[in-house]
C-alpha cells in the first residue's frame, strides 16, 4: 500500500474477524493530517473492532491499514509515542493523587517529553482548563466520574501527539465541563494534531469534525462533511393544526398549497412537514394561512441533522434483524 504524508491514517480494505464472524468486513478509510474525524456505528457495527485495530491494539485479519506510515501493530515502536489514546474506561491506581499519576505517566511514555519528573507546562495547561488544577493532591479514587474523565483526556494529550483517539471523551462530563472539554479538542485540531473520534453525542460530531463516518454491519455505509450527508435530505417544518381544522383538511390544504410532501400528524395536533425548499414552502404555508385567516401556532423549521442520518441506518439494521 503507498502511503502518503497528507494521510494520516489510510485502509484498505481492512478486515477484521473473530473465529468465524468478520466483525469488519472491508472497509476503506483516508483520514487526512490535522483533522477531526468522527467514526459512529450502529449497534454491533464493528466500530470498537476498527479503533483497536486503528490503534495497534489488535493485527488486522486482511487488507491493508498505515498509520503515521506505518502498520500499528507489527510497527508498535514506531507508531506508540506519537499517538495519545482516551479509551472508554480508564485504568487508574487510586491511590495516586492527580499529580501522581500525571508523574508516572510521563515516567512511563516512550515519548520524548516522558521524563521522570518532569511535568510540562501542557499538563498544567489542560488540567486548568479541565478544572483538574485543585485537584492535583486528590487521590483519583476521590475523584468524581467526569472529573476522571477529564483526567482521562490530560493523558492522552500530554505528550503533544501527532495522532489522538478519543473514544467517547464526555461521557459522563456535565454540559458545562463538556463546553470546555471541546475547546480542549478544538485547540488540539488547531495546532495540527489529527484526532479520531467516536461518541454517542451526535451533536459532539457535528461540531467538532470535519468528517463523519457511519459504519454498520460492518461496513463504512456513509462518509463525509455533515453538509454532504445532509444535503439531499429534506428540512422539517411543523406547527400545531388550528382548531377550526381536521387532519383531513389540513392534509388536502397542504398538498393543493406546498405540493405533494410527506406530511404527518402527531401528539393529536401537532403537524410535521417535510419539504426540500424551506422557503418557498414557509412562504406559501404562511401566505395560505393569512389568506384563509388561520393562526399557525409553534411553528418551527428543523435542518436536517446527523441524527436523521444515523436513525435512517439504524432503522434499516432494525428492518434486517426482523426479517431474519
Amino acid at each position: 500500500m503507498t502511503t502518503t504524508p497528507d494521510f494520516a491514517i489510510q485502509a484498505h480494505d481492512l478486515r477484521c474477524a473473530y473465529g468465524d464472524f468478520e466483525a469488519v468486513r472491508g472497509i476503506d478509510l483516508e483520514i487526512r493530517s490535522g483533522e477531526m474525524f468522527a467514526l459512529l456505528g450502529t449497534n454491533g457495527a464493528g466500530k470498537t473492532t476498527t479503533m483497536e485495530t486503528l490503534e495497534g491494539h489488535r493485527r488486522a485479519d486482511g487488507g491493508t491499514l498505515s498509520v503515521l506510515g506505518h502498520d500499528p501493530y507489527t510497527e508498535r515502536p514506531r507508531v506508540r509515542p506519537r499517538v495519545g489514546i482516551m479509551l472508554q474506561e480508564s485504568g487508574f491506581a487510586g491511590e495516586l493523587t492527580v499529580a501522581e499519576t500525571v508523574d508516572m505517566w510521563l515516567a512511563l511514555s516512550s515519548s520524548p517529553l516522558g521524563e521522570r519528573g518532569r511535568r510540562p507546562d501542557t499538563a498544567v495547561e489542560a488540567m486548568e482548563r479541565l478544572d483538574l488544577a485543585d485537584r492535583t493532591d486528590t487521590r483519583v479514587v476521590q475523584l468524581s466520574g467526569g472529573q476522571k474523565r477529564r483526567l482521562d483526556l490530560v493523558l492522552a494529550t500530554i505528550t503533544r501527539p501527532d495522532l489522538v483517539f478519543l473514544d467517547e471523551p464526555t461521557t459522563g462530563l456535565d454540559p458545562e465541563s463538556r463546553r470546555r472539554t471541546w475547546d480542549l479538542i478544538e485547540t488540539l485540531r488547531g495546532s495540527g494534531t489529527t484526532i479520531v473520534l467516536t461518541t454517542h453525542y451526535l451533536e459532539e460530531a457535528e461540531r467538532l469534525a470535519d468528517r463523519i463516518a457511519i459504519m454498520h454491519a460492518g461496513r463504512i455505509a456513509v462518509e463525509g462533511t455533515l453538509a454532504e450527508l445532509v444535503h439531499d435530505r429534506p428540512t422539517q417544518i411543523s406547527f400545531r393544526r388550528p382548531a377550526e381544522l381536521s387532519s383531513a383538511d389540513i392534509d388536502r390544504a397542504l398538498r393543493t398549497v406546498v405540493g405533494p410532501q410527506r406530511l404527518e400528524t402527531v401528539a393529536g395536533d401537532g403537524v410535521v412537514l417535510d419539504v426540500t425548499d424551506a422557503q418557498q414552502a414557509l412562504g406559501r404555508l404562511l401566505g395560505w394561512a393569512d389568506s384563509q385567516g388561520h393562526r399557525l401556532e409553534n411553528i418551527t423549521v428543523s435542518q436536517a441533522s446527523l441524527s436523521d442520518v444515523f436513525a435512517q441506518i439504524a432503522a434499516g439494521q432494525q428492518k434486517q434483524e426482523e426479517l431474519v
